[in-house]
Formats: C-alpha cells, sequence, structure tokens
C-alpha cells in the first residue's frame, strides 16, 4: 500500500516530555500508538493520568485515535516511527546513544518496506545516518534509501509519471527503478522543541524543523507535522542540516548565559548587583534578555556537548563552546562557596550548620530532574560538612531518592542557619521573603539564585 497522509499510522517511541504531547496532537487525527518501555507509564497513561503533569486528562482524553503500549508486538502495524527517547551525556560527557539504538533496534525488528523512522532526538550532526540507520538496516534485513544513495547507485533511463508512494500529489519524475527501493526503508528528522513546564509555547504554537532522506519523504514529513503545528513548518534541505540546528540553537543560549554568569561572578566582586545592571542594559533595543543561573534540562545543558564532540571527531576543537560550558558547569559551585562566604561573614560556622535547598527540578513549575545543576550546589555545601536539606513541592520523592540518592523534607520553622531560593517555583514566590526566612534561624543567610524575591529582601543573589 502506498504510504500517504490518509493511511499514515503511527508509533511515537518514547513516551516522556517530548513524546507524550507529541503522540497526543497526532492522536487527534491519526491512528497513533504510543510505545514506552516503561510499563508503569503506560498504565498511568491509560487511566489518563500523566505524572510529568505535561498534559491534563483532558488534553489526553482528546486524543481519540491514541493508544498506549509497552509491548513492541503491538507497533508492528505502523508505517510511520517517531523516536522521542532521551540523548544523554555519561560522566565524562561524551553522548550516550544507547537508548536511541535501542529504539532503533525495537523499531528495527517491526520495520517493513515503504515504512519512515523520524527521529526527534538530540543528535550531533551526522548521527541519524551514521548511527542510527546501521542498526536499523542490521536488525530489519532492509536497505536505507537516500538522495546520496539513489545518487550513487547505477541510473535507470526511464521517465514515468505516477502517484508518489510517499505524497499526496501526483508528479511526474525521472526515478531509479522500483527493485532499487522495494525493499528499503527512509528516514526523516525533526528536531523536538518541547519547553517542559511551559503552558504558553505548546507544541501546536512552535514552529517545527523537518527534513527526509529524499525529496519525496522531505515533503511527507513536512505535511505530517504542518498538519498539527499551527505555526508552521521549516522544512531543511538534508538530515544533518537539521541535526546541526538543533544543537546550535541550544549552544547558542548555552553561551549567552555562560556569558551572563560570568558577568554576575565579575560583578559580585565589584559590589554591583548584576539584576540592575542588566535592566539598565537591556534598554537597548537589541540586548538579549538573558540573566544567570543554573543551567539544566534535557537540552541546554546537553546539546553543546553533542556538538562539541562531533566537532572534535573531525579534528576541530570548540574553545569558545567549551569555554561557556566550563562556565555554566561551575555555577552550583560557585553558589555554595557564596552561601559560605556569606555564613562565615555573620559568624556561621559552615560545619554541621543546617541549611535549607528550595528546589530541586531543573526549572520552575516544572517536576524534570534530568540533569538539573542544583544537586552540584548540594554536593558543594556536604563537601564543607554542612547538614542539606531539600524541599521541592513538584518533584516526586522517590525519583529523587532513585536518581541523586537525595531524601526530599517539609522544612519546619526556624530550623537553619543558610536558606538557598534554587529554583523559581510559584509556590516559593508566593511565600515570600518574609514566608522562607521564617525557616531559618533569626541570624540565617538566605541566597537567591532565582531572582525570585527582591533584593533587599535577600543576603546574595546571582
Amino acid at each position: 500500500m502506498l504510504l500517504t497522509l490518509q493511511t499514515a499510522h503511527i508509533a511515537v517511541i518514547g513516551l516522556g516530555y517530548v513524546g507524550l504531547p507529541l503522540a497526543a496532537e497526532f492522536g487527534k487525527k491519526y491512528r497513533t500508538v504510543g510505545f514506552d518501555i516503561n510499563a508503569k507509564r503506560i498504565d498511568e497513561l491509560r487511566q489518563g493520568r500523566d505524572l510529568t503533569r505535561e498534559m491534563s486528562p483532558a488534553e489526553l482524553a482528546e486524543a481519540k485515535l491514541l493508544e498506549y503500549t509497552s509491548d513492541p508486538a503491538e507497533i508492528a502495524g505502523c508505517n510511520i516511527y517517531i523516536v522521542t527517547v532521551p540523548t544523554p551525556i555519561d560522566a565524562h560527557k561524551r553522548p550516550d546513544l544507547t537508548p536511541l539504538l535501542k529504539a532503533s533496534e525495537t523499531i528495527g525488528k517491526v520495520l517493513k518496506p515503504g515504512n519512515i523512522v523520524i527521529f526527534e532526538s538530540t543528535v550531533y550532526p551526522g548521527a541519524t545516518e551514521e548511527d542510527c540507520v546501521p542498526v536499523l538496516e542490521k536488525v530489519s534485513g532492509l536497505t536505507y534509501c537516500s538522495t546520496e544513495r539513489l545518487a550513487a547507485a547505477p541510473a535507470v533511463d526511464v521517465a514515468v509519471t505516477h502517484h508518489s508512494p510517499l505524497t499526496t500529489q501526483n508528479s511526474a519524475v525521472t526515478h531509479h527503478s522500483e527493485l532499487r527501493t522495494q525493499n528499503s526503508f527512509f528516514c526523516g528528522y525533526s528536531p523536538e522543541r518541547i519547553n517542559p513546564g511551559d503552558k504558553t509555547h505548546r507544541l501546536p504554537d512552535i514552529k517545527k524543523v523537518t527534513s527526509g532522506s529524499t525529496p519525496e519523504v522531505a515533503d511527507l514529513v513536512d505535511s505530517l507535522y504542518a498538519s498539527i503545528i499551527k505555526a508552521g513548518t521549516h522544512k531543511a534541505s538534508s538530515i544533518k542540516v537539521a541535526e546541526a540546528a538543533k544543537v546550535i540553537e541550544n549552544t547558542q543560549r548555552d553561551l549567552n548565559i555562560a556569558l551572563v554568569n560570568d558577568l554576575a561572578i565579575l560583578f559580585n566582586k565589584l559590589g554591583i548587583d548584576t539584576l540592575e545592571v542588566l535592566e539598565a542594559a537591556g534598554t537597548k533595543w537589541n540586548f538579549l534578555p538573558f540573566r544567570p543561573g543554573l543551567v539544566g534540562g534535557h537540552c541546554i545543558s546537553v546539546d553543546p556537548y553533542y556538538l562539541t564532540h562531533k566537532a572534535q571527531e573531525v579534528g576541530h576543537h570548540p574553545d569558545v563552546i567549551l569555554a561557556g560550558r566550563r562556565t555554566n558547569d561551575g555555577m552550583g559551585a560557585y553558589v555554595a562557596s557564596e552561601v559560605i562566604r556569606l555564613m562565615v561573614r555573620k559568624g556561621i560556622n559552615p560545619v554541621n550548620a543546617r541549611i535549607l535547598i528550595l528546589g530541586l527540578a531543573f526549572k520552575e513549575n516544572c517536576p524534570d530532574l534530568r540533569n538539573t545543576r542544583v544537586v552540584d550546589i548540594i554536593d558543594a555545601l556536604n563537601g564543607y560538612n554542612a547538614h542539606v536539606d531539600i524541599c521541592d513541592p513538584w518533584v516526586d520523592a522517590a525519583e529523587a531518592k532513585h536518581e541523586f540518592g537525595l531524601n526530599l523534607c517539609e522544612p519546619g520553622e526556624g530550623e537553619y542557619d543558610a536558606i538557598v531560593v534554587a529554583v523559581g517555583h510559584e509556590q516559593f514566590r508566593k511565600r515570600g521573603a518574609a514566608g522562607i526566612r521564617a525557616h531559618g534561624k533569626p541570624a540565617s543567610v538566605l541566597y537567591d539564585v532565582k531572582y525570585v524575591l527582591p533584593r533587599e529582601t535577600v543576603d546574595g543573589r546571582l
């Protein structure tokens, strides 16, 4: 059967912050199967519950054509596979493609001729075709079809007018024999642009970059996403271009934040409030409104390492990008040192002192712990032999224990020598300075990482 939008049967592989909203949107228009290896996650979604809080029960219910499964056999009937699994870095800051390659293996076992595999996960330029495609080919026994491979094959002098197997429109094309593609699959890449916890910029409202391994596939992939993305799409000229666009988006943000982090350290030494400087500079029309802080999350703190890995692989040492990464990676330890400095100035011995950390998630109003850099503050404070308690109303306590060995608490009043507002959750903002200070002793230190509180109410901030 020829693959068109009308015959699309979609499988979304990985139902986290990226995959679930995508599956839900497609499930409003197309037969869609959401697949995840976590059977508990599948059970919860079948009950209409999303513990990430990214999708409400009502939003999930709108996806009338969406089913959930943890059984790979139940995605065998699909013809478009979209991969949205995490792509983390290892302890040495190197790309870890294990989840991506495992997902490729799963798809390879059910892949059929004419199917399309679309990757959304962060990768370095070339990873789709250099790392994932070989796995798909090996497991499926099929051949990958791309413009480059077709161009390298012996030409066949035949021009035919037909209904394209990969578009919804008739077209006249000069092409290779159908025999060359009848045992083939195709690929696409469309980088995710989900912003976890953001209730304003939702999936349909964020423009989507698309690409495909052949012009026909690129057209179909673009049409597929255009059917659910209100903000429109941008069709890249190749898969590699789309992959590169993904990693430089967050690399640019990473470097901008690194700059203001560096400035924050400098201004602190000069006795100048960083936010006041940024607000003054921001009166110029083209000044970019970045603020200092901890740089964590599933993309911005990871994508630059994917790009630098590829850069070094081809013999280029990206000094500027790596310098920015070093700055941002060191901000947790810097915050801890500032808290200790302020405690010592007040005559508080940090050894055995009790310190409260408000927030563990990587960003405000979101339970996501992936690559949170709050743990860097905690580790540094533990290095001073302080006793650190952590409070986060958004984070699952069992997950915090499993991921980092950390216990969450409900802090009492008048107990702490120092309090660090590490994440700008709405619950903390509503407490205000007086409510937060109530957890501390009379002479305690209050440090604000996220500019949650007015300057005059805290002892220090970035």
